[in-house]
């Protein structure tokens, strides 16, 4: 007899969903982490009574009912509005691009005259866009491309934009109100007392394993359980047999200041290619919280390194092959599932990873009551 149904790799929040649900539903969970905390990059470190988002700023949003009525199950929202400023050279502008952006530009005071304005700088292109500053350039024209996407994306993800593919930027919303709401989705927050609060519920009665590597002992983890769910990374798991898959990391510089408010907004995009870093983020404005002094964190974008915590996975063709293979053979083992950004080597928002973390546990219980 196992001594687990389930062995769950990755205490972020697919692992953190799945092990909720299936441990609702009477099936025994054990969960690995390799890092030496719960929550993977949702976890908060309090400081001066500020909840800090310790690997970058994460503001849960959602059109999905199912999922904003799941989420408050365990914790309450409060009202936060994400309304990013961007500063090029200086400059400060409104994001995303609405008419307070426009006007910042140009002095536009009519949506009419703001998209003549765009309409202008659109270059003729003929034939699909054949990289993302042509794709950009026919969505938003030259002086938005210029000062608010062409610096962060190249050191986003450390190329020129004449290099990196068209479809990274899918599309550019172009909003004719003034209108600073970044997100359309109809709910939006921060939980109150940051997002540590959602992982414990979530993991309430669940027994967790910090500061263990699955990979390093897999035959004795494998024994104690009669399935694995994985959120590692994909290449990792098989000893990157076919190669390593790439992805961009970060780097975080956060500082205490002896002040009380810092830059006025708790994400601040720098847009200019000289800025070494893509953002700034001041924590307390998450939360209102109550503080005199301020805790922010710097963020640099950097090619990933073994012992790096990989981000972004590179989704270009190359990449998307080599995945694959994997995935493939990943796929004749009958007893693993694939979850997660890294398994799945996808980028989701938080709310799209809980519908494919309930859309997994679901079928699981489906399958074992057949």
């Amino acid at each position: 007899m196992k001594n687990y149904d389930y062995l769950i790799v990755g205490s972020g929040l697919y692992g953190a969903v799945v092990a909720r649900e299936l441990t609702d539903a009477g099936y025994e969970c054990l969960v690995l982490e390799k890092r030496a905390h719960i929550g993977g990059n949702l976890y908060c470190e309090k400081i001066e009574n500020i909840n800090v988002h310790k690997y970058g700023a994460h503001i849960f949003h959602t059109d999905n009912s199912v999922v904003w009525s799941y989420v408050n199950k365990f914790v309450e929202f409060n009202r936060y509005t994400n309304c990013p400023v961007a500063n090029y050279k200086g400059s400060l502008y409104n994001l995303p691009f609405n008419m307070n952006t426009f006007y910042a530009l140009w002095g536009t005071t009519t949506p009419r005259a703001a998209l003549e304005k765009i309409n202008s700088q659109r270059p003729a292109y003929t034939g699909e866009p054949k990289n993302l500053e042509e794709k950009a350039l026919s969505l938003v024209g030259k002086d938005i491309y210029e000062k608010l996407i062409k610096g962060y994306t190249e050191k986003q993800w450390g190329r020129s934009a004449k290099d990196l593919p068209p479809f990274i930027i899918g599309r550019l919303p172009l909003r004719f109100t003034f209108d600073n709401n970044y997100f359309n989705s109809k709910y939006q927050g921060i939980p109150i007392g940051g997002y540590n609060t959602l992982i414990n519920a979530l993991f309430d009665g669940i027994k967790v394993v910090t500061d263990t590597d699955y990979n390093k002992d897999r035959e004795y983890w494998n024994a104690q359980c009669n399935k694995l769910i994985y959120t590692g990374t994909i290449d990792s798991l098989f000893d990157y047999k076919f190669g390593k898959l790439q992805y961009r990391s970060l780097r975080f510089d956060t500082k205490l200041l002896e002040l009380e408010n810092f830059q006025g907004v708790a994400v601040m995009n720098f847009t200019d290619r000289e800025t070494p870093y893509t953002r700034i983020i001041e924590h307390k404005h998450f939360e209102n919280a109550l503080s005199e002094k301020t805790v922010i964190t710097y963020e640099y974008p950097k090619d990933w390194e073994e012992g790096d915590e990989p981000y972004y996975p590179v989704n270009d063709e190359e990449n998307t092959a080599l995945y694959n293979k994997y995935a493939e053979l990943a796929s004749q083992n009958k007893n693993l599932i694939l979850g997660g950004r890294l398994g799945l080597y996808k980028y989701y928002d938080m709310d799209k990873i809980i519908e494919v973390a309930l859309a997994c546990a679901q079928g699981e219980i489906y399958r074992r009551k057949c």
